[in-house]
């Protein structure tokens, strides 16, 4: 399709202009009256009398997952009219190709009377009518329990607008309207979009078609909390079956996430905002421009470690309202839904929001210290781990996400690395960077927030933009640091970064020793290291198949591929619980004759076990930091309200 203005790029230019507005001042898409409830107000009269389609959506073939759709096409001049879907929607790299779950498309006039419709591409239908209005019904198949996706059955429906809805060309500007024919066993429906004035409570209206695509929405018998957050009304919608999920302090826990980021970034660029929590065992999040939507599990909120992610996530999601939604690498909008859209900025589009996720969780006082020192430790051992940091650079993972990022395979690990993990590991460091280099006046916090107030607006960031404004803030050009980083496969160096704010490696060889009243105890002897091979094995049955094998380990030294079955070691059968109680007896450096079946075929196969390697990432508190470095760290993790944007 054609490049246009979309609802994106106006709403960025609106937040660009209204920055200087107090935090506590909504300021966002609309200049409406004050929204009819929390979770779904109304937009103003004017906007909704516009031209545009109207969707009405039926769920009678729910339990067989169908969702069935009535698009009703305002009058046009007789003649060829052009019908077309996306292949992709925002936020997610991969062409996803959404047209092929359509099925049964028809068009009638106003009379009632069959259209002829040719398919013309993958994702448009050309009609010819003789003018007035037309009616277009098809059937959507949704199975796909996904952030990007649709699914519904007999207890909920997540429909994401990508996905879902046709729309006319030429009209993609004007109001779409969506009525939802709820089933009498659900409750309600649940949305970012705004509620048609004089409607029903399941009749929204999207201001263009970016909108209807940004704005997800759950039906069913959701739980919903109003969060305490005076900015703006904001809403946790809490979807599926919770079981033990901890409802009011989640949403405690959600507001202290707003509250947080408010403060960073000293501005609420919405009129309202959802969480869309979906509890149906997957796991994702999407962000949207007042809204987000998130799939987790039920047991969430109960463990820990779980509960951690889980606010990450959240956090994650939620810093995107500004950095993505707002703040974009220039390519990424207006949006042309059908290609690709190419940037070597998702470093940090995703890898700055990936180090700020769990860094605002400690400033808001829901995780420890400890626990962001492990959130660091796990991202330092997947990149140190992954061999693919050595071959691709971090600029070319963000080009090469359409491509890669999405289409994982057994090989991924040993060509690629995650714009994720390693830009969250290159916002540590060059925050690390900034505030040394400024003795803590500065920060990439500043960064962040000079880059919103100038380049949140229509036409996004360049990189050369956005390395300007580090340049600035940090009072210094930083040109070799980001080649290094961003432009070349050279380790990182996180030395400076654990110096400047106090912190080690903690070192594998040291012991505690354990003490039995006032008395010593003696270290019991230490086994000797066992044997390491370095395939990833999948238990199946009383099988072990490898998954996975990383270049420069034993196993890819001896040629074993992925999918091969590891039978016996030395002529000795693999146990049922796998070959640990093997390898135990075998040191590193011992030769090895491994028996493996290769597509039914047994083989023979030399090796040389290796040493594992040692857990040398664990990041941990250096209790001998000097005093700068302590109080480097203490304002690190700090909570503090930002300063007004300039």
């Amino acid at each position: 399709m054609s490049l246009r203005p979309s609802l994106l790029a106006t709403a960025l230019v609106t937040a660009a202009c209204a920055e200087e507005a107090p935090a506590s001042v909504p300021t966002g898409r609309t200049a409406g009256p004050a929204p009819a409830t929390a979770e779904s107000p109304a937009v103003p009269a004017a906007t909704a009398a516009a031209e545009g389609p109207t969707y009405r959506l039926g769920f009678d073939d729910r339990a067989r997952h169908l969702i069935d759709v009535t698009m009703t096409l305002p009058a046009a001049p007789a003649g060829a009219r052009t019908l077309w879907m996306p292949t992709w929607t925002p936020g997610s790299y991969l062409l996803r190709e959404y047209a092929r779950h359509v099925e049964g498309l028809t068009v009638v006039d106003a009379t009632g009377t069959a259209v002829p419709v040719t398919r013309t591409t993958k994702n448009r239908w050309e009609v010819e009518a003789d003018g007035g209005t037309l009616t277009v019904r098809y059937r959507v198949y949704a199975r796909e329990a996904s952030v990007r996706t649709n699914f519904v059955d007999a207890d909920l429906a997540v429909l994401n607008g990508a996905a879902l809805f046709l729309t006319e060309e030429g009209r993609e500007g004007a109001p779409h309207r969506v009525v939802v024919d709820l089933p009498r066993d659900w409750s309600g429906a649940h949305t970012g979009l705004d509620r048609t004035p004089g409607g029903g409570p399941t009749d929204f209206t999207a201001a263009d078609l970016d909108e209807l695509i940004d704005s997800p929405l759950v039906l069913g018998n959701a739980t919903v909390r109003t969060l305490d957050v005076e900015a703006a009304p904001h809403t946790l919608v809490l979807a599926g079956e919770l079981g033990p999920w901890d409802v009011d302090g989640s949403a405690a826990s959600v507001a202290a996430i707003v509250r947080e980021q408010l403060a960073f970034w000293g501005s609420v660029p919405y009129d309202h905002y959802t969480f869309l929590n979906v509890v149906n065992e997957a796991r994702g999040g999407l962000e949207h421009l007042d809204s987000t939507l998130m799939m987790t599990h039920r047991r969430a909120t109960s463990v820990r470690e779980d509960h951690v992610r889980w606010l990450g996530l959240v956090s994650h999601e939620f810093f995107h309202t500004w950095n993505v939604k707002r703040l974009r690498p220039a390519p990424l909008g207006p949006f042309d839904y059908e290609n690709e859209a190419y940037t070597p900025s998702l470093w940090v589009a995703e890898g700055l929001t990936s180090y700020y996720d769990d860094l605002l969780l400690v400033r808001a006082g829901l995780i420890t210290e400890k626990e962001y020192l492990g959130r660091i430790t796990d991202q330092l051992t997947s990149v140190q781990e992954t061999p693919g940091r050595r071959v691709q650079t971090l600029s070319q993972a963000s080009a090469d996400a359409w491509i890669k990022y999405y289409r994982k395979d057994e090989n991924t690990v040993n060509t690629g690395i995650s714009y994720y993990t390693k830009g969250m590991l290159v916002g540590w460091l060059l925050d690390s960077r900034i505030r040394c280099e400024t003795d803590g006046k500065r920060s990439l916090d500043d960064v962040m927030r000079l880059a919103h107030a100038r380049h949140s607006g229509a036409q996004g960031y360049t990189p050369e933009a956005f390395e300007a404004i580090i340049a600035e803030v940090a009072g210094t050009p930083l040109t070799d640091e980001l080649d290094s980083w961003l432009r070349s496969t050279d380790e990182l160096d996180y030395e400076p970064a654990l110096a400047c704010l106090g912190l080690r490696f903690a070192d594998p060889d040291d012991k505690e020793e354990e003490a039995d009243g006032d008395a010593a105890k003696a270290s019991e002897p230490e086994d000797p290291p066992a044997g390491w091979l370095g395939a990833g094995l999948d238990a199946r049955g009383a099988r072990h198949v490898v998954v996975d094998v990383k270049r420069g380990t034993p196993a890819w030294d001896a040629g074993l591929n992925v999918d091969d079955e590891l039978v016996a070691v030395d002529g000795y059968r693999v146990p049922t619980d796998g070959p640990g109680a093997l390898w135990a007896t075998l040191p590193p450096g011992s030769a090895v004759q491994l028996t493996i079946s290769r597509r039914g075929v047994l083989r023979e196969l030399p090796a040389t076990l290796g040493e594992a390697p040692r857990d040398t990432w664990t990041v941990e508190v250096d209790p001998d930091a000097s005093s700068d470095a302590v109080r480097q760290r203490s304002a690190w993790l700090a909570s503090a309200t930002a300063p007004a944007p300039r």
